[in-house]
């Protein structure tokens, strides 16, 4: 089967290490900003045109809608570990059955997660136990969003595909467009037509189907390896099952921990309104202090998985170090930037002082926690790059899950139930993963290296 020389996929086989990780990240560090702009317009723009109440509601249904989302990119990581190592190899036929069988569970899935999403939406709020002001703005807004499911999740799979053999640019370009599509509706919906917080949730997802149906035009016209063909629509078994064997721990992981963190959420509710806009302005910013780490995880896996595939294992324990050390820099100096100027950042979605006060306290209590963060993510990142994807699963929930619900339950009953104790939880969180995954990736990678010395 003979294939053009391919333009735009990236092969990462060989070149300098840490020019070919930036040069992968740096378009998905923007990227996922304009991603994270869907929701973060939302918030900034019923903050300041709607009111307190309903930037409360936009910001405690992240966590919800994190569920579903997470689950699938975990899913779709496996599909893009499968991807580049077929790529890394040559192997072209077999990628091409991986390209379609991710396609085909992507429309079943984005199918399944609406009707899920839907049903689930007002036991969940009931379950994080949202407050009376909040709930009816929370529902209306949960039950759009998810209506619209199935445009996040094709756009997010096929820009997966992308990525796995290293094209980064072309998914930047359609979110940048759609992004601003997005702000646009937003405020037309909102100031203009007074929908409210329906207005908000209808341009997200408008903008989501509009990046999907761009994503899959481009997909069904390349000629390039990775080319759709829809006549040849179909799942292969084998292909599916490589990709929930590192896709499914992966998802898992994602979807508990974001369960997880409904807990803390209605730790938080019980604080009242101002304090649940506090806590919406901190995650709002803490998505995008996880943008370095993020999208350095997603560089290491791609890496990690094509030189894999190409049998270069010396280049996969040199990225996967260097991938680390450049989270951890880019992060620090976000870090050190949100500390000082905590106020202003948190003001920018909210003029309500005592909204800023909480944001402000959770913002300066955790940020600089997040470099332990840096480590568990672009670590995983390049353990599920070498197939092991159940470690980092199992460590994840033990920290993320298990002990950020222990640490709660005692501290809330028999230290002090305060604000900044309960944003507390994540560093807690953080911190102990980033042990115990060290700890992990030398026992089980780095001593088999130095045996076979």
């Amino acid at each position: 089967m003979k294939h053009r020389e391919k333009t735009s996929a990236q092969d990462m086989t060989k070149g300098n290490i840490v020019l070919l990780l930036v040069q992968f990240a740096v378009p998905l560090i923007v990227g996922n900003l304009f991603q994270m702009m869907y929701n973060t317009v939302d918030s900034l723009v019923v903050g300041n045109f709607v009111g307190k109440e309903a930037l409360a509601a936009v910001g405690s249904t992240t966590m919800i809608i994190n569920m579903l989302v997470f689950f699938f990119n975990g899913v779709s990581t496996g599909a893009g570990v499968v991807i580049s190592r077929y790529y890394g190899a040559r192997k072209y036929d077999r990628l091409h059955a991986a390209v379609e069988t991710t396609i085909f569970v992507t429309f079943v899935c984005g199918i399944l997660f609406t009707v899920i999403g839907i049903l689930m939406v007002h036991p969940m709020l009931l379950f994080m136990s949202t407050p009376e002001d909040v709930m009816d703005a929370a529902t209306v807004y949960l039950k759009i969003y998810f209506a619209g499911m199935l445009g996040l999740l094709v756009y997010n799979m096929g820009s997966g595909i992308l990525r796995a053999v290293g094209d980064t640019r072309r998914p930047l370009l359609f979110l940048i467009f759609t992004s601003v599509v997005n702000a646009v509706l937003d405020l037309l919906f909102v100031i203009v037509f007074h929908a409210g917080i329906a207005g908000v949730a209808y341009a997200t997802i408008i903008a989501q189907f509009l990046s999907a149906i761009m994503i899959l035009v481009l997909l069904s016209r390349t000629k390039e390896i990775y080319h759709l063909s829809w006549r040849d629509m179909k799942c292969d078994l084998t292909v599916l099952r490589q990709i929930f064997v590192i896709g499914l721990p992966a998802g898992v992981q994602s979807v508990i921990t974001a369960f997880s963190n409904v807990f803390v959420q209605s730790y938080i509710n019980s604080f009242g309104s101002a304090c649940m806009a506090g806590w919406s302005c901190y995650n709002k910013l803490d998505t995008f202090i996880m943008l370095p780490m993020q999208s350095m995880a997603q560089a290491a896996t791609t890496f990690v998985g094509q030189n894999i595939g190409a049998g270069k294992d010396d280049r996969v324990n040199k990225g996967t170090v260097q991938s680390i050390t450049l989270t951890v820099g880019f992060t620090g100096i976000i870090a050190v930037f949100l500390y000082f100027f905590a106020a202003p950042v948190t003001g920018i979605f909210t003029g309500d002082a005592d909204v800023i006060r909480y944001g402000v306290l959770f913002l300066q209590g955790n940020v600089f926690f997040m470099l332990f963060n840096c480590v568990n993510h672009t670590l995983a990142g390049a353990l599920r790059g070498r197939g092991d994807s159940t470690g980092p699963m199992v460590i994840m929930l033990l920290n993320f899950v298990a002990l950020r619900q222990v640490y709660l339950f005692v501290v809330t009953r028999f230290i002090s139930n305060t604000e900044r104790l309960v944003g507390f939880s994540y560093p807690v969180g953080w911190t102990a993963c980033c042990i115990m995954e060290v700890a992990y990736f030398y026992l089980r990678w780095g001593r088999k290296k130095e045996e076979r010395r």
